[in-house]
């Protein structure tokens, strides 16, 4: 090795020791003969010091050296008389003895501290430099040991884990495939998968019984903060179990991962049906860490004279405890963010409950004092509460409730990254209706098995029909999702024929799958969680680009290698694209 220790392990017992140490200059300073250096690795940063009067040439070469040098050093470790104890190494510094420059550096595009000048693009261009800041290596190393403990927890499970193809065949359900084009079989393409799921059931057909892998999966779909054309899943499944089993088991794998990683204890994880999150919170991942939940006032605020409320269809409030003191300008800026195009609210109606316990609202035109206590008696609120009022068609006015009660909550700070509130949210409908097309969609993927009390259900009104499905939610990101699966044939195929497949289309896209069920196939679940959004939760982060190693860009690009690109006349000639 060219190093004795790293650049984050030496302490005071360390004393007179002889050393080598490699890593890149910090930074590095003078204070008339001294100088001193801040060598940093991975592991972190040991003052170098140089004396002029000890060894003039070492103190000189040492001023010459530019930020980002790779440097060998060979020295005596001896205790600092100016400690840090804001660093594990702060006790100690080295004195240099002999000092190699291993190689030299250009001037990096921004400085290598947490709170870094260079911009997103520019430090995505040089990811290589960024990923040397502290910030993003601990990022990177939260997800190695997120990775380390969910591996630890399945294999004490009798997981076995299990790598599935990556050139698969193209499905239209689902996301848009990244295809890939065949140069053996012309005019024929691979896709790449947006999960393993119908291998990892043909897994339990074969008799795995417990199956997961830490693997990528490929969407083709427009990018978001929370969203990326590569990303990483735990892919899990069981054979010969029911829902609850499915649930208890991965409620201990998340249990064990925050245990580890982040010291913290969960009880049981809260349940809550699709039908109570819609109609309380708007959304399928409700955000639990407060409270503010969706109050209805269609049979207290209509009737007055306010067409707005009396021609909606539905009218719904929430109270924003001790938040009465809110501003004009904090009411207006609230307002303004309802109407912007992403929620599309016609506008907001509010009303304050005084220190007094006299109300005042934006309709007083239309609501006397009598009107506006029902207000507050629906809403329970108090003292000094604000409630906030919308109105409109009924799916359309809860999704916009919703994201007025996270920027609520967001102003009022309740939305603590240090908090973490796990949910598991339950019975989803198994179709939704698109009414564009006039056919019924999977709401999670075609081999979702419906509730059994529903069978009876496919061919009279699939509308009304409950998934046997889960998604776990954790602060109001859907963190993983996943249902017990279809194993019959006859049930396949029916629910293939309710989302408008031929037989022939089945047998085409799926026949793989149903004729495996055919020689044995046992009942099986599983779950899938998404890896980077778990990371980003945990590292307390809105963006699971920090915890990617190499992510691309908001437009799908690398701009690192400046992917994706052109290739060549005669690639495409091979690959039968000309």
């Amino acid at each position: 090795m060219l190093r004795t220790h790293t650049c984050g392990e030496l302490r005071l017992a360390d004393a007179n020791k002889d050393v080598i140490l490699c890593g890149w200059l910090h930074r590095s300073r003078d204070i008339g003969t001294i100088g001193f250096i801040d060598l940093r690795d991975r592991y972190g940063i040991t003052q170098l010091s140089f004396d002029k009067n000890r060894d003039n040439e070492i103190f000189e070469k040492a001023r010459k050296l530019g930020r980002e040098f790779v440097l060998q050093i060979k020295g005596k470790v001896a205790e600092r008389s100016s400690k840090n104890d804001k660093m594990p190494t702060g006790d100690i510094e080295v004195h240099v003895k002999e000092i190699t420059v291993m190689n030299e550096s250009k001037t990096p595009p921004f400085t290598i501290e947490t709170e870094t000048d260079g911009g997103d693009e520019l430090r995505m261009k040089y990811r290589y430099i960024d990923l040397r800041r502290e910030i993003v290596r601990k990022n990177l190393e939260l997800r190695h040991n997120v990775t380390k403990f969910t591996r630890q927890y399945l294999d004490s499970q009798n997981f076995i884990e299990v790598e599935t193809p990556v050139l698969i065949k193209s499905t239209p359900e689902g996301a848009r495939d990244f295809v890939v084009p065949s140069r053996l079989n012309e005019g024929q393409w691979y896709a790449l998968p947006q999960s393993p799921q119908t291998f990892k059931q043909l897994l339990m057909v074969s008799g795995f019984d417990r199956y997961y892998q830490i693997v990528k999966c490929f969407r083709d779909e427009d990018l978001r903060a929370d969203r990326q054309p590569e990303f990483t899943q735990i892919d899990c499944e069981m054979s010969f179990v029911e829902q609850e089993d499915i649930l208890l088991m991965f409620e201990g794998l998340i249990k064990h991962i925050f245990k580890n990683v982040k010291n913290l204890d969960f009880d049981k994880f809260e349940r809550m049906s699709y039908e109570d999150a819609m109609k309380n919170y708007g959304s399928d991942k409700p955000d639990l860490r407060f409270d503010m939940k969706f109050v209805y006032l269609d049979n207290v605020a209509r009737g007055y004279g306010f067409s707005i409320f009396d021609n909606a269809e539905t009218i719904i409030a929430i109270n924003v405890k001790q938040a009465a003191n809110f501003t004009r300008k904090q009411i207006d800026e609230l307002t303004e963010y309802v109407k912007r195009q992403q929620i599309g609210a016609k506008g907001m109606i509010y009303c304050r409950v005084l220190e007094d316990g006299s109300l005042k609202s934006s309709v007083d035109k239309f609501y006397d004092s009598n009107a506006l206590q029902k207000w507050a008696k629906a809403c329970n609120a108090e003292k000094n509460d604000l409630i906030l009022v919308l109105s409109g068609d009924l799916h359309t006015t809860r999704k916009q409730m919703n994201e007025l009660r996270l920027e609520v909550a967001k102003m009022q700070g309740l939305r603590n990254a240090e908090i973490f509130y796990p949910l598991w949210v339950t019975d989803f409908p198994l179709f939704e209706f698109d009414e564009e097309n006039n056919r019924w969609h999977a709401m999670h993927h075609p081999f979702t098995s419906p509730k059994p009390e529903d069978f009876d259900l496919l061919k009279s009104n699939p509308a009304k029909i409950k998934a046997n499905a889960y998604d776990l939610v954790i602060n109001g990101v859907e963190i993983g999702g996943g249902s017990i699966r279809i194993h019959n044939r006859q049930l396949q195929q029916q629910i293939f024929a309710t989302l408008g497949f031929s037989a022939e289309q089945a047998q085409e896209q799926f026949g793989f799958l149903i004729n495996a069920f055919e020689y044995g196939a046992p009942p099986h679940g599983g779950i899938a969680f998404g890896l980077d959004r778990l990371c980003s939760i945990l590292g307390g982060s809105d963006s699971i680009r920090d915890f990617i190693a190499f992510p691309k860009n908001n437009t799908g690009r690398d701009v690192m290698i400046d992917a994706p690109s052109d290739i060549s006349p005669e690639q495409k000639k091979e690959l039968g694209l000309i």
